[in-house]
């Protein structure tokens, strides 16, 4: 059998969770704290029991473990990134979401990209950043700019000091609460016109003046959500905010596409493995007709197919990671990791909820709010018509080179 690398940091981020998550979610839910305020913003008691968690885990020393030696962090690699939160996302499920907090999200919290950064301006934000105090939100869709990013449109000018940044941003996760926003538009109309590049990415502050929080982006029928609309009106950005070298944002941004879709992947296969177990629970004690569910081949036979498919999906999701961490690009490999990990998981999740019968729908059991976050995550970081795209070019250059 092979040795787990991550066996120690699986075992302490679980009791972390169980210690310090669910007691929190729990005090919430006893005070009845509504999730959304009016606007659809998160309530004010949400975002502390974040930021609570988010220090706690820092103190502790999880919540930025996969973060680079270099930058501060515990320096873990790709297989231990896909272990913790696919670890994360079977404990907590989509019932204990202030777990989520624990581990920092590269687009959310520190990242590879402030190596990038000004090294003044870096000491002043980042340790707020590590300390879980603060964080930020990626900004590089747009309203007519989602897979096809040479479509964007939101610009940056030259000016004395700086840069002045006009246009519109959308589907950006956390920008209703961030702090800082990780933004990237055109800078050299010329060179992006000629898909040479040309775009620039910024560090901005939410607060400056002529960055506005245009709505938060509501789904689902939630009262509220945490994506945003940002827009930049004539938003002076100084030259110490540049991240790198100015036109090279687009490689700088797609950087850590491999980071978030096989966190994607970890998240579905977590998701997954807890509705089944869930159902699992449910089957052995639930009778009809004089037997439990569970004998009843209509409801085991589907099970089992789930329990083989999340199998899979958690082979593929190991074999993508390592990968990665001997330094292989593996794009083919991550894109059918995605793909597969979240399809099996909405399946997984949907006869989980079927095992349940109505009880399956509703609210208590999180099982609907399961499937939700898959099914964005379908579309989210590329969808999983753009990653087959991605599949076929890979076998057209290469063949089955897996």
């Amino acid at each position: 059998m092979r040795n787990d690398p991550c066996q120690s940091e699986v075992e302490g981020l679980t009791a972390f969770l169980r210690a310090e998550v669910f007691p929190r979610q729990h005090a919430l839910r006893d005070a009845g704290v509504a999730m959304y305020d009016d606007q659809g913003h998160l309530s004010p008691e949400v975002l502390v029991a974040f930021s609570g968690v988010r220090r706690a885990s820092a103190s502790a020393g999880f919540y930025t473990m996969l973060l680079a030696e270099e930058l501060g962090g515990g320096g873990l690699g790709f297989e231990a990134l896909f272990r913790l939160w696919e670890t994360l996302f079977d404990v907590c499920g989509a019932e204990y979401w202030l777990g989520h907090q624990a581990i920092s999200h590269w687009s959310r919290g520190p990242s590879h990209l402030y190596q990038l950064m000004n090294a003044d301006f870096r000491d002043e934000v980042y340790p707020r950043l590590m300390s879980g105090e603060l964080t930020t939100c990626f900004a590089l869709s747009e309203p007519d700019a989602g897979s096809d990013i040479w479509r964007l449109r939101t610009v940056a000018e030259r000016v004395d000091g700086g840069w002045l940044l006009n246009g519109t941003k959308q589907w950006s996760t956390n920008a209703p609460y961030a702090d800082w926003c990780l933004v990237f538009v055109v800078t050299d109309r010329d060179a992006f016109s000629q898909h040479r590049g040309g775009v620039t990415g910024f560090i901005v502050n939410m607060r400056a003046e002529g960055v506005l929080l245009e709505s938060v982006i509501r789904m689902f029928g939630h009262a509220g959500g945490d994506e945003g609309i940002i827009s930049f009106q004539d938003a002076f950005v100084p030259d110490r905010q540049v991240i790198g070298e100015p036109g090279q944002g687009l490689t700088y941004a797609m950087s850590g596409i491999s980071t978030g879709r096989l966190y994607n992947s970890a998240r579905a296969i977590g998701l997954a493995k807890w509705a089944v177990s869930k159902a699992l629970d449910y089957a052995e004690v639930r009778t009809t007709f004089g037997g439990l569910l569970i004998e009843n081949q209509a409801i085991s036979f589907p099970l089992a197919d789930a329990a083989m498919e999340i199998h899979a999906a958690h082979l593929m999701g190991l074999d993508t990671a390592r990968a990665l961490d001997e330094g292989r690009q593996a794009r083919a490999e991550v894109s059918m990791t995605k793909t597969y990990s979240i399809e099996i998981a909405i399946r997984a999740i949907d006869h989980a909820i079927q095992v349940h019968g109505a009880m399956g729908l509703t609210n208590e059991l999180h099982l609907t709010e399961a499937w939700q976050q898959l099914r964005r995550t379908r579309i989210a970081d590329g969808s999983s018509e753009m990653m087959r795209i991605q599949v076929v070019k890979a076998l057209r250059r290469d063949g089955i080179n897996f």
